[in-house]
C-alpha cells in the first residue's frame, strides 16, 4: 500500500459499515514496513511517554484499576508521522464528502499497554460532550498470535460483543457514541495508534 494514498475500495467499506452497522475491521490496513516503522518509533520515544487518566480537567486521575496504558499524542506537523496523518486525513475527508460528519480534526496519540494491564468497559464520548464522532485504532503489534490476548472487546447494539485480536496492521474504526468497548489484558506489551475525529463544539 502507497504510504499516502488509501484504496477507494477501503474507503468506501469504511464509509458504508458507519453508515450501517456502525463499526468495522480492516485486517491489513497497514502492511508489514509500516507496522513496524511505526512500532520502532514508538518504542524510540518510549521516555515520551505518560500514563494515561481518566476523567477530564479537574477530574483527570490515574487509576489503575480502570486503565493501565501510557499514551504519546501525536503532533499534526511531527515529520516523523506524515504519512500516519495524511492516510487519516484522506479518511477524515472521504467520511466527511460520503456521511456528511463535520469532522473537523483528528486527536490521536501512541498507547502503549504493558503485560497485564487492561481498561474496563467504557464510551468514548465524554458525558456532555458530544465532539468525538469516530473512533480510530491502528495496531502496531508485529507477529502477534491470538493466544497473545490483548483483545479489543467491542459491545454491539444487540447486546452481542465482537472480540478483535491486535494483529499489527489491522484497523478498527467506530462510531464513538454508540460502542462501549473495553481493552483485555495480553501476556506482552501492546501498542496502538488510537484516537478520534472530533467535530468542533457549539
Amino acid at each position: 500500500m502507497n504510504n499516502l494514498v488509501l484504496d477507494e475500495t477501503i474507503l468506501d467499506q469504511i464509509g458504508d459499515a458507519l453508515a450501517g452497522p456502525g463499526w468495522t475491521v480492516i485486517p491489513n490496513f497497514l502492511d508489514t514496513a509500516t507496522v513496524t516503522e511505526l512500532h520502532t518509533l514508538a518504542h524510540a520515544r518510549r521516555e515520551q511517554f505518560n500514563r494515561a487518566g481518566v476523567g477530564r480537567e479537574a477530574g483527570h486521575q490515574v487509576r489503575n484499576d480502570i486503565r493501565g496504558d501510557s499514551v504519546l499524542w501525536v503532533e499534526e506537523d511531527d515529520s516523523a508521522m506524515q504519512s500516519a496523518n495524511a492516510r487519516m486525513a484522506m479518511l477524515q475527508q472521504h467520511l466527511n464528502r460520503s456521511l456528511f460528519l463535520g469532522l473537523a480534526e483528528l486527536e490521536w496519540h501512541f498507547a502503549s499497554y504493558p503485560a497485564g494491564a487492561f481498561y474496563q468497559r467504557h464510551l468514548d464520548q465524554h458525558r456532555q460532550q458530544d465532539t468525538r464522532v469516530v473512533t480510530i485504532v491502528q495496531y502496531l503489534n508485529p507477529q502477534w498470535q491470538e493466544s497473545d490476548g490483548g483483545q479489543l472487546r467491542i459491545y454491539l447494539d444487540d447486546g452481542s460483543q465482537v472480540d478483535v485480536t491486535p494483529y499489527g496492521g489491522t484497523l478498527v474504526v467506530f462510531m464513538s457514541d454508540r460502542f462501549e468497548h473495553e481493552v483485555l489484558p495480553a501476556i506482552r506489551e501492546r501498542v496502538s495508534l488510537t484516537g478520534w475525529y472530533r467535530r468542533r463544539a457549539v
